[in-house]
This record gives structure tokens, sequence and C-alpha cells, in this order.
């Protein structure tokens, strides 16, 4: 396999595993165990002596394949596959701390990836620290000398406030602690968070990755070492792993995520313009909008915007709900990265748990709505708003 592949190449071909019968299409290895020809050759592959599966919890061919294709896009030495984007943020955090040790983590994350951090983590006497992660002042402040792990998403979910990810590694570093980012709303082709110095990169699969709509995944990048040193035994004693059937579903994501990904942005671009000029809406959020609060961060660690917008309504949750309600082709869903175009209401559904105040720190009112875009026809959904909006009392 050549390391000099570009993207697009490195998602149809890296990390193709063939048969005997040479297969054009991956193939699903649906078996839980594998034989051996010897009583010998069971006690060296167990040993760790001669390469090879065990155990389809451990690994398989097709898990094997999705996880090379990942690491070719990603730059990172060694991959899990999990069996949702939750069990791979889970692992990444978990595998690395106990009991007295200090997670410091941006306030602005998914509802469940809050969650661990902030209840279940000290369930088990690990100290956590939320902070408002746009700012590298308030990490640095918040470091303890039992600090051991640093946790964010950038651009953030839903609002797409974008952290300085170079700057909050080089803190780590400091301190001898892991930085784990969660690439999700990025993607791998827009950013690259080892390469700006993050220690360990979360994907949610279900999402950009599949892109369908079918599977749900996740996928945990680092390096050998740490990989062996703390994933390894947590990942085979604990279980997320990700089925064989589902690895092959998002190989076959892979494969065509540049081509919808692109579209997906340039519809994002087209209608965050056009919602920044409705008086109906209050603020737009986007990356690739000059107005991005952060933009100067994003020139620096991000090459392109991003497949989603947030953006707020004047009329608060009733707007917002009409809103949504009027929409034909823009479907009202809480997943994102799909081919098509999803809407959801964060403060009703992914975001609900939080409370009031949790919300208004984060910048999410009744009126606020993440727009995931598909590969629609741009027209077809410019109108669509348009037409949504117009409905509006």
């Amino acid at each position: 396999m050549s390391n000099n592949w570009r993207p697009a190449t490195q998602l149809v071909h890296g990390g193709t595993l063939r048969s005997q019968f040479g297969e054009t299409s991956e193939a699903i290895y649906l078996t839980q165990g594998f034989v051996y020809d010897t009583s010998e050759a069971a006690e060296a592959r167990f040993k760790g002596e001669t390469e090879g599966f065990i155990y389809a919890r451990y690994g398989s061919p097709t898990n094997d394949m999705f996880e090379k294709r990942m690491c070719m896009l990603e730059g990172a030495e060694d991959a899990r596959a999990t069996a949702s984007g939750m069990a791979a943020v889970t692992a990444a955090i978990l595998c690395q701390v106990k009991a007295g040790d200090h997670i410091v983590a941006a306030r602005a994350l998914f509802g469940s990836c809050r969650w661990v951090v902030e209840t279940l983590a000290p369930q088990y006497g690990i100290e956590c620290t939320l902070v408002d992660g746009r700012d590298l002042a308030n990490w640095e402040k918040a470091i303890q000398p039992n600090t051991k792990v640093f946790f964010l998403e950038s651009p953030t979910n839903p609002t797409l406030e974008v952290v300085d990810i170079a700057g909050v590694a080089r803190l780590a570093n400091q301190v001898g602690a892991k930085l784990v980012v969660d690439n999700v709303f990025a993607t791998p082709l827009f950013q690259k968070p080892l390469e700006l110095g993050a220690h360990i990169v979360v994907y949610s699969a279900t999402k950009h990755i599949d892109g369908q709509g079918r599977s749900l995944g996740g996928v945990v990048l680092s390096d050998k070492a740490w990989i062996d040193e703390y994933l390894h035994d947590y990942f085979r004693h604990t279980g997320p792993a990700m089925s064989p059937f589902t690895a092959w579903t998002l190989l076959k994501g892979l494969e065509t995520l540049p081509i919808r990904v692109k579209q997906q942005t340039a519809n994002a671009a087209r209608i965050a313009d056009l919602l920044a000029d409705q008086d109906k809406i209050a603020r737009v959020i986007y990356p690739g909008r000059a107005d991005h609060p952060q933009a100067d961060i994003i020139a620096r660690q991000m090459s392109g915007g991003s497949t989603l917008v947030c953006f707020e309504l004047k009329g608060g949750k009733a707007a917002a709900f009409a809103l949504q309600n009027a929409l034909e082709i823009i479907k009202i869903s809480n997943n994102l990265g799909d081919a098509k175009s999803l809407i959801t209401h964060p403060a009703t559904t992914t975001h609900k748990n939080l409370t009031d105040e949790a919300r208004a720190e984060l910048g999410i009112s009744g009126g606020t709505l993440r727009l995931s875009c598909g590969i629609e026809d741009t027209d077809d959904l410019v109108e669509d708003i348009v037409r949504a909006i117009g409905a509006l009392a």
C-alpha cells in the first residue's frame, strides 16, 4: 500500500485484504472465532508470538480493513473500531483514567459525551472540570496535579464553536496529559487533530463515515504505543467491538466520503449565506463564513467549512418548531452527516437533559436549530428553506 495516496484513493483502496477468491468488494467475515492448524499454533497465537485473529471481539479481517483505512486517512498508527460513537468516546477516556484522576473537558459537548465526563466518571472517583473551551486560559486554570485527560469536540455540537486544538495540546503536553478530540463535525477530510498535536481522535462513524443512515459505529485512533498500553486490554475485556457487517458497511461509506462531504459542504455554505440575509433569523454560525467568532482559528486548523449550519430564529421555540414543520425536503431527525438533509431542535432533543442554565451557557436557545446538509440539489434545499421561512407568522 502506498503512503503517498491522496485521501480519495485511500478511501477506496486503503487496507484492502483479499481472500483466495480475489473478490473486488471487501469480504464480510461473519465469524466469532478462528481455527488453528495445531495446538502449538493456537498457543503461539494467544502468546502473541504469531500474527493472526483470535476472536471477533478482539478483531476480525473486515474490521481490520476498516481500521487500517481509517488510519491511512487520519495519519494514525493504530485504531480500534467500536459498536457506536459513544462506545468510542467512553473507551478512549475511561481506558486511561482511574479513581483520583482528573479530566478537563470543554463544556460544549454532545449531551451523551458530557454525561460521560460530568456524571459517569465521577461515579468511579474520577474528577471532572468543564470549561469554556474557546479560551486557552480556561484550560490552563483548570489544570490540577492529577489532570490526566483533556477532552473536546471542535467544531462543537450544536453551535459550531471552535477550539484551538494545537493550543490545548501544548497545555496537555506540559502536564503529561492526553488530549482526546472528537472530530465528527469537521470530518477527517477537513481537520487532522493528530497533526495539530492531539493524542487520540474519536469518531462516531454513524455520521459522515456511513453517511447513509444505515448503521451505528465508532472508531478510536492514536499511536500504537498508547493503544497497546491503555486501549487494547480495555477493548478486549469490556467488549465494545464493532460487528463485521457494520465494518463492511462503513468501508462502503468511506469510498464515497469525499464526494458526499464536498456536496454537503457546498450546500451548507450556500444555505448559511441565505439564512444570514433573512430578517427572521437572529444569528447564523457557520465555520466557512468570515463572521464566525473563531474564524482565525478555523483558518489555522481546518481546510474546509462544515456540512452543518447552526442558526437561531427570532421567534424562539414556536418559530423553530413552525419552520421545521413547514419543511418538505429537509427532514426532522437528530442524526447528522447523512446524505439526506436533516434538521433538529437541540433544546428538546440532543441537549434536552442539560439545565436551562447549561444550555444558555452553550448558546442554545428555544430558537436554535441545527441543520445537517445532505447531497440534494442546492436549489431545491434553498427553495425548501425560503418557503418554510416565508410561512412563519
